[in-house]
């Protein structure tokens, strides 16, 4: 099948890099990218002709079998009826969008509607987004700050540093923070969702609750506020922007207005020099006084950032992170390899990105649960019920007592075939257990797969004291260690082997 990527009028991205290119053409594509499709983001033709794709004109893009851009066309009729579509389509806020899709005979796939589950966080295209225009928030406004984030002891006299006060704790919000912090400035930030707290200051940053925090909805987003928490939040800003150099907010609804955070009674009570950047300006801005597009600067000197797509002020590497999630969605609708597509609607990730196939509108798609915040139980939500009589079962008690019976019998007919000169050994492997339960058990889940390379370790030990004792003349001895050489073997093969998959997952495709 063949990819087509075309160059998009007014459009800094590209949805695919050479780098990218490469990886479409190992799934068995042949890839078509328009002349001049990267310029802007600084990938010229020839480097495109090296990765092995061809240099095609707009006619011959749009009849591909499958198509790539950023944004929709503005000209649905250029492509081909049974093509398919992958781009950001904002389904939600455009339902028109969805039906002409539909009516055009084209399988549309919305890459700003994957779901926030573990498996999709590759192609996750709101993130990878978010990511860099956090990065770009603070750029944008320690320019139109005008003096240091970090703070200076001189001879000259003493600079304090910059207070950055940033509202929402997402990925735009922490990679604001990030960035903030490793530019020297006092970072404080807020968020809707107390559970957040612990990444905010995970990341060197000061968190602020909110006195009547919402929950997250399982959709992955915060849930809209309540009257009672929203007028704590917003007293929350009030107090927290008029002692803040430099506000980020960043709080927008997918397919919604963004909500109003700063007012203008709000913007009136900041210091002259201070900055807002208003990350949501595309969703209307959550600065009562935001112009999108535009910067401005009002009458108590308070300069108000609308721009509309911080991302694309780094058109290389938003163009870069956008076209791998498209080739890691690629991935998933290529099993195998072999460069045709297989739409499989039981993957809850194509079924959810699906807004419209074969005549037909699938948006909005079904509903799944995505927060990792626990639900209520069905048990807590019914009545209380009369107590049963439980099963007959095998009591826990005699079964572990049972148990350890026959180890103590194992363990006192090793010490009895054991050399008394050697039996000493035995309160150090004793203490060494007691020791070993307590030093794990108490480690979090998350860790012990790092913690498997640290055991190869130990394991090696092992290995290289039952090599010495293999020989010995007592067979029992020779047994032993040749079990501690098999077992101690295991454990280093499959530390190192799970320690490679785990490294796997940073490393680019």
């Amino acid at each position: 099948m063949r990819i087509g990527v075309p160059a998009e009028s007014g459009q800094a991205l590209v949805a695919a890099t050479p780098d990218t290119v490469a990886q479409l053409i190992k799934l068995g594509y042949d890839v078509g990218i328009e002349s001049g499709a990267g310029d802007h983001a600084q990938f010229p033709d020839e480097q495109y002709v090296a990765a092995g794709a061809r240099i095609v004109d707009g006619e011959d893009v749009w009849t591909s079998d499958i198509v790539t851009t950023i944004r929709p066309p503005a000209d649905l009729h250029q492509i081909r009826r049974g093509s398919i579509l992958i781009s950001k389509l904002s389904p939600g806020a455009n339902p028109q969008l969805v039906e002409s899709l539909a009516e055009s005979g084209v399988t549309a796939m919305a890459m700003d509607a994957i779901p926030r589950i573990s498996r999709a966080q590759s192609m996750d295209v709101l993130s990878s987004q978010a990511n860099v225009a956090g990065y770009r928030a603070v750029i944008e406004a320690a320019h139109a700050f005008g003096r240091l984030f970090t703070g200076q002891v001189t001879a000259a006299g003493k600079v304090p540093p910059a207070t950055i006060y940033v509202i929402g704790a997402g990925v735009a919000g922490l990679a604001a923070i990030g960035t903030a912090g490793s530019m020297g400035a006092i970072v404080k930030a807020t968020d809707v969702r107390a559970e957040v707290g612990e990444q905010v200051e995970s990341m060197g940053a000061e968190f602020i609750p909110i006195p009547a925090p919402a929950q997250e909805s399982t959709d992955g987003y915060a849930k809209e506020m309540t009257d009672a928490q929203a007028v704590a939040a917003e007293k929350l800003y009030s107090e927290q922007s008029a002692a803040a150099d430099i506000v980020i907010t960043t709080a927008s609804i997918p397919g919604r207005r963004s909500p109003v955070l700063i007012t203008r009674d709000m913007v009136g009570k900041m210091k002259p020099g201070s900055v807002i950047v208003d990350m949501a300006a595309a969703g209307g801005g959550n600065c009562e006084m935001t112009e999108p597009g535009q910067t401005i600067v009002t009458d108590n000197g308070v300069t108000i950032i609308g721009i509309e797509d911080l991302a694309a002020r780094l058109p290389a590497q938003s163009s870069q992170l956008y076209a791998q999630n498209i080739v890691n969605y690629l991935k998933l609708l290529t099993p195998e390899k072999d460069g045709r597509t297989k739409i499989d609607f039981d993957d809850v990730i194509i079924r959810t990105v699906t807004v419209a196939d074969a005549g037909q509108v699938l948006w909005p798609p079904p509903p799944i649960q995505v927060s990792a915040a626990p639900t209520p139980s069905a048990e807590a939500e019914a009545p209380a019920a009369a107590p049963s009589q439980p099963e007959p079962a095998p009591s826990r008690f005699k079964k572990s007592t049972l148990w350890m019976a026959l180890a103590a019998v194992l363990a006192a007919a090793l010490v009895l075939v054991t050399p008394l000169q050697l039996t000493g050994h035995y309160i150090v492997l004793a203490l060494s257990v007691i020791v070993g339960f307590y030093v794990i058990t108490n480690v979090t889940h998350a860790l012990h797969t790092p913690l498997m390379s640290v055991t190869n370790a130990i394991s090696g030990i092992i290995i290289v004291g039952a090599v010495l004792l293999i020989g010995s003349e007592n067979w029992w001895v020779t047994i032993f260690s040749f079990i501690a050489i098999v077992i101690a073997s295991i454990n280093i093969f499959g530390g190192f082997a799970v320690t490679h998959r785990m490294l796997g997952m940073f490393r680019r495709a």
